[in-house]
């Protein structure tokens, strides 16, 4: 007999929504899941935000707890974040009886999960924190948070410019690494994933992403007189 499952996905904007970024690539991964354990979807619901949340202002999720409990069925997610970042909203769910899997720890027990969501949720309070800290930073040297005006829209590129070359430098080396392995930029990404090595922004990486990476780090290299030879193939 098959096992059941309620499929439940979450992107953060409706931009990605409609685009199915994010999307597809949690699609993806529950459907080599379910591959692999011989089970079978019987809904699945999409959340579609468009701004920051708590767990309790998800009707979809809710949707899909219900359905699981009707169903008795198990909830099944992508990756744990994408379930919540809470702690006690995953504790709230494994006293409520609702069983889930994450895909990126399908064998995890529940002390596991406790400690994948702890981690998730000390990760969004860094990021909130490293943005209040660039937004204080930027106020402290004059720009002016908030103005469109060409002079701030200049500094604030400048700004990203550099933040991007600095973040290129230091995975330099890493890339380096995996392109004399003979990597290509498939493998890379996916090994870059691996090392939960994330994104500027804080998310994975995706093909795109990377190529914008290299091209970085090969524009340094031109302006430097010197090339990084990067391999290109795909």
């Amino acid at each position: 007999m098959l096992n059941r499952f309620v499929a439940y996905y979450r992107v953060s904007t409706q931009r990605q929504g409609a685009s199915g970024l994010g999307l597809e690539a949690q699609r993806e991964a529950v459907r080599q899941y379910l591959a692999g354990t011989h089970g079978e979807t019987v809904a699945e619901f999409v959340e579609i935000e468009s701004g920051r949340k708590t767990e309790l202002q998800r009707p979809q999720l809710a949707a899909a707890l219900a359905e699981c409990k009707s169903r008795g069925a198990v909830l099944l997610v992508a990756k744990l974040d994408r379930l919540a970042r809470s702690v006690h909203f995953v504790s709230g769910l494994m006293q409520a009886g609702v069983k889930f899997v994450a895909v990126d720890l399908p064998e995890a027990n529940d002390l596991t999960l406790h400690v994948m969501a702890a981690f998730a949720e000390h990760e969004a309070k860094r990021i909130s924190q490293r943005t209040k800290d660039a937004l204080a930073m930027a106020k402290a040297r004059g720009t002016l948070l908030g103005t469109a005006g060409p002079t701030n829209l200049k500094r604030n590129v400048e700004e990203r410019q550099q933040a991007a070359d600095a973040f290129a430098s230091r995975l330099q080396g890493v890339v380096l690494g995996m392109n004399i392995r003979g990597l290509t930029q498939r493998q890379m990404v996916i090994e870059l994933n691996s090392l939960a090595i994330h994104t500027p922004r804080g998310g994975t990486w995706s093909l795109v992403q990377l190529q914008r990476l290299l091209g970085r780090l090969q524009d340094r290299g031109e302006a430097r007189g010197s090339t990084l030879g990067i391999s290109v193939t795909c």
